[in-house]
């Protein structure tokens, strides 16, 4: 098994080697996390409505708890499709104005398991090069044909559409708010496109369920496209601060991947309590939209504070941030710095984001002050002035 220290010696070489570090979260300071012994102001989070410690979720869970136990026991077409998950779905439904939901087990889950259950070899995906992972993965299982158009180009699109029209189906998906970036995908283009060659469009809202939207159903909603996009995907592990994945679609399509998609059918289903615990952060996003109030004021203060300073920040309103530096290296170094300044702030890499892009990755969070994002940002002026990131 030589090969295996080989590779890993060239994965350190080139500064893309990952490990595992324990983070404890401080349950009566929001925003915070202990690692090595040191609190930390955490900046990498996806919790962006500062609900994963939220009380009342978590006794929502402890009551479940007592009734329904520590597990489902199966899957859900077993004996695993307890009642809170019919409470679930049916709320996420009204919630998105959909005709039915359907919960899978996370993001990636949803995603590979919709994907492959609505086309294969005869048909044809077109999936932007900067869509996250697992939809790439879903094409990949699918073997349908994977035709990837440059980030947000529709004409690069209209050119793939015409060279594949003959394919039997023709699926377009794109994630809504890109998650290394946090732009947004072109909705209105791709809802045209969609008609003009009648495709399937499906949205991976991941990023802006729960932050965009009068009760945060996502962008496709602010953006009036909610009837225009097929296949609706969304998670509970950013905004909802828990964990899993909804699909949101027509009655007869969610009939279909409950009968199709093998992520759902060979799955264990989550535990009741879990699903309890979504059904109440579901209540706090649709009422406390002071939350997203928050987070954009934070978001937008952050942003523009650091361009002030005179980093290179990609654009756009969303609380996912991009410092991008370049080297894999230099993104490492920036982020073990920032951690000596007491902040918690990952360098993200190649095959993450593309090759010489290489950043820090900020992502906000409602539970976060104005004071603590001031303190971040000269913190981080500092380090940039330190690493020779800032002139």
């Amino acid at each position: 098994m030589k090969w295996i220290e080989e590779e890993l010696h060239e994965i350190e070489k080139t500064s893309l080697k990952r490990r595992l570090r324990e983070t404890v979260p401080i349950v009566d300071k929001p925003g915070f996390i202990a690692r090595g012994g040191r609190t930390l102001l955490n900046l990498s989070s996806n919790d962006y409505l500062g609900l994963a410690q939220h009380p009342g979720i978590v006794e929502a869970m402890r009551d479940s708890l007592l009734i329904e136990g520590a597990g489902a026991g199966a899957s859900r077409l077993v004996t695993g499709n307890r009642k809170p998950y019919a409470l679930l779905e049916e709320a996420i439904a009204e919630w998105q104005r959909s005709g039915k939901a359907l919960v899978f087990a996370n993001g990636y889950m949803a995603n590979i398991g919709v994907i492959s259950a609505i086309v294969n070899r005869y048909d044809a995906v077109f999936s932007d090069q900067l869509n996250h992972a697992s939809i790439v993965d879903g094409i990949i299982l699918s073997r349908a044909e994977h035709a990837r158009y440059r980030h947000n180009d529709m004409e690069h699109l209209r050119y793939l559409l015409n060279k594949h029209r003959n394919k039997r189906r023709k699926l377009i998906v794109t994630d809504s708010v890109f998650s290394m970036d946090g732009d947004q995908a072109p909705l209105h283009e791709l809802a045209k496109l969609k008609q003009e060659y009648n495709a399937i469009l499906m949205v991976d809202e991941a990023h802006s369920g729960g932050i965009y939207g009068l009760y945060g159903e996502g962008l496709s909603h602010v953006l009036g496209l909610k009837h225009m996009v097929d296949i609706h995907v969304g998670t509970f592990s950013k905004a909802f601060g828990m964990y899993g994945a909804y699909v949101c679609a027509s009655d007869t399509l969610v009939n279909l991947l409950v009968n199709k998609a093998r992520s759902f059918i060979y799955s264990t289903a989550l535990p009741p309590a879990v699903v309890t615990g979504i059904r109440k952060a579901l209540d706090y996003v649709v009422r406390e939209s002071w939350r997203r109030e928050r987070l954009f004021e934070l978001s937008s203060s952050f942003r523009s504070s650091l361009c002030e300073a005179g980093f290179k920040v990609g654009d756009g309103d969303s609380p996912i941030i991009p410092l991008i530096l370049g080297e894999n290296d230099t993104a490492l170094r920036f982020s073990h710095a920032l951690e000596e300044e007491g902040i918690a702030a990952v360098a993200i890499r190649p095959p993450t984001v593309p090759k010489g892009t290489a950043r820090i990755r900020f992502s906000l969070s409602a539970a976060l002050t104005p004071i603590e994002v001031r303190d971040a940002v000269l913190k981080i002026s500092k380090v940039g002035h330190q690493l020779g990131v800032l002139k």
